[in-house]
């Protein structure tokens, strides 16, 4: 009874790891199919993976607005030759660029304008495993019609509010 239970168990165990797998994988395969639909003309790195939590993505076509969370297993510098090379032939500009520990590429198409920050992943234990030559990419899209108002934090400024309020009561 005991060797079933043990069986059954590891049975159990060895189904639930593999489903997370195939779950990763499949969330990896839509989320790919989506961005591509709704990023159709900015190249993404084909290595690396999408991060389900830090990435939000909204509007359609040339309209989207988002951020795109990636983990890449090439380094930082591969991360900056790839997008050096593969922006040229789809219609991105590149109008600013910032290169130390941290990478910053600014593009702009039709209006649109993708900022992208390139990170060295792994510290601590991550460098003894050799995880610190891999990158995260994080890409942020906005579309000509996305901000509206120049100040919209203007109302959490309390002083400014606060002497606005006076100046009106003086009146």
């Amino acid at each position: 009874m005991l060797k079933h239970t043990k069986l059954f168990t590891a049975l159990i165990f060895s189904t639930v790891l593999s489903g997370c797998g195939l779950v990763g994988d499949v969330y990896q395969e839509e989320s790919r199919r989506i961005i591509n639909y709704l990023l159709a003309d900015f190249p993404l790195p084909s290595d690396a993976d999408i991060q389900k939590l830090p990435t939000v993505i909204l509007g359609t076509g040339t309209g989207i607005a988002g951020r795109i969370v990636l983990y890449s297993e090439l380094s930082p510098a591969e991360n900056l030759i790839f997008y050096g090379n593969s922006t040229q032939g789809s219609g991105w500009d590149l109008v600013s660029s910032t290169v130390a520990e941290e990478i910053i590429l600014v593009y702009t198409k039709e209006g649109r304008h993708a900022t992208i920050e390139i990170l060295r992943r792994g510290s601590g234990f991550g460098r003894l495993t050799g995880g610190s030559n891999t990158s995260q990419i994080t890409i942020s899209v906005v579309h000509p019609g996305a901000i509206q108002e120049q100040n919209p934090y203007l109302a959490l400024d309390t002083q400014r509010t606060d002497l606005e309020g006076a100046l009106a009561q003086q009146d």
